[in-house]
């Protein structure tokens, strides 16, 4: 049996960027029904796993933040969409508090944002149920193990549970169902065989199958399909879903090598919350797609534990046969390395003068001999986030090439973020753009 549904707005994700678009386009007089499809206990795709988004505030003005923005990028950003992203941020989560959403003080660790992001209290996972309980109090309809088929248009079909298909019709769309970082044959388009080695720190639901329908049905494209929010994390993570705690931070206390016992990128060349989002595309580039942190005692306690415990050895021999590397090779490595230090003042939470010279790759900061045992090591494979390949938005968060059908969140986050990143301004996109889109595609509407 095959049922019609009927909505002014529609919907396709259950993430915070879906429900900041579901709430606004509801307080504007629309009905909305929301197509999750992951299970009830899996809804909200990555935004599960976030801890933060990133804001103005009175020590944080619009020009630093689109300066560090700019740095990630290269430039590669669409300055218009991203000055609505910066400027509209501290309203965003003022609109968040005011829905439920609780905030924290800001954790401790390598990530140093205390000036710069709003931590949710109870992380993403807090976030969501406040989202969720307060589109149930508003009316709006959630169906959960509902996969988007088929657009014509704002309207098409769903899957849900059991196979059955079921049409709607929609006066708008709002497209939130992220990037395409679950879809291995996807990614393998891009990367190769390399893919199968990727570790999905995300939901494995984000399967792109949205984007790709939109893009058939002739959006305008925007971004590489190689860029992507890639992390390094514990190479002992699983497949999908390891979420937030996999991530490793050690990576600029110490230096890291590949399989070959070979450093091969500067490990303190900025503040980890500019660079530690480009660490997963630098393993994937390695033999194997494999790396690992190597550390001494001197950096323990520094950093944001991991959730496996680290290799330990007496000596940097005795390590890199416990981690099956070239010893001779990596033995060498540190010895260039430490003679290569040039000693300073450590200061992990700026760019400090303790660096290396005469050495390549050199280290820029935080360079300390790595001299004091026990000796560490923790495996880093690549964990693939989101990707940024999604379709091309304008001022209105609307579709270029589509007729009222809007984007909010990862599926359009490319159009501000051309490669790199910023520490929690994935979140911020999808609480701006997805308040964007709802009022939009509300509008459109009639509302």
């Amino acid at each position: 049996m095959t049922t019609d549904l009927h909505c002014d707005v529609a919907v396709a994700g259950g993430g915070n960027a879906g429900l900041c678009a579901a709430l606004t386009a509801r307080e504007a007089g629309a009905s909305v029904i929301v197509f999750e499809s992951a299970p009830r206990d899996f809804r909200g795709g990555n935004s599960r796993h976030t801890r933060n988004l990133r804001c103005l505030g009175p020590e944080y003005p619009e020009e630093e933040y689109f300066s560090d923005l700019m740095r990630v990028t290269a430039g590669r950003t669409d300055e218009r969409l991203a000055r609505i992203t910066i400027q509209q941020s501290q309203e965003a989560s003022g609109w968040m508090r005011r829905h439920g959403v609780r905030f924290q003080p800001s954790l401790s660790g390598t990530l140093h944002l205390e000036r710069t992001n709003a931590f949710f209290l109870g992380g993403g996972k807090a976030l969501l149920n406040a989202h969720y309980a307060e589109a149930q109090r508003r009316g709006i309809r959630i169906l959960y193990d509902a996969e988007v088929i088929a657009l014509d248009g704002p309207g098409g079909a769903v899957r849900v549970r059991g196979g059955e298909e079921i049409r709607f019709r929609a006066q708008a769309l709002v497209a939130a169902s992220g990037g395409f970082e679950a879809n291995l044959e996807w990614l393998k388009e891009t990367w190769g065989p390399a893919a199968e080695n990727f570790l999905i720190r995300g939901t494995p639901y984000n399967k792109g199958t949205v984007l790709r329908m939109l893009l058939d049905a002739g959006a305008e494209p925007v971004g590489d399909p190689t860029q992507c929010h890639a992390v390094a994390i514990d190479g002992r993570a699983p497949k999908f879903d390891g979420g937030i705690v996999t991530r490793l931070d050690c990576v600029p206390l110490g230096i890291v090598v590949n399989r070959e016992g070979r450093r091969f990128y500067d490990e303190g060349e900025d503040l980890w919350p500019k660079r530690y989002a480009i660490w997963g595309r630098l393993v994937a580039q390695q033999p194997g797609q494999i790396a690992w942190s190597i550390i001494d005692s001197k950096a323990r306690g520094r950093f944001m534990p991991s959730v496996f415990p680290p290799v330990q050895a007496e000596s940097v021999a005795q390590l890199a046969a416990k981690l099956e590397l070239p010893v001779d090779a990596v033995e060498e490595t540190v010895r260039a390395f430490n003679r290569a230090v040039v000693e300073g003042r450590f200061d992990p939470t700026e760019l400090d003068d303790c660096r290396t010279e005469g050495l390549a790759p050199a280290k820029s900061h935080w360079a300390q001999r790595i001299d004091r045992p026990p000796f560490f090591a923790y495996p880093l494979r690549p964990g693939i986030t989101f990707t940024y390949l999604g379709v091309r938005v304008d001022e209105r968060a609307a579709v270029r090439g589509m007729q009222r059908i809007f984007a909010a969140g990862e599926i359009m986050a490319g159009n501000i973020l051309g490669q790199g990143y910023l520490a929690g301004i994935g979140m911020t996109i999808g609480s701006v753009f997805g308040r964007i889109a709802g009022k939009e595609a509300a509008r459109a509407a009639g509302h």
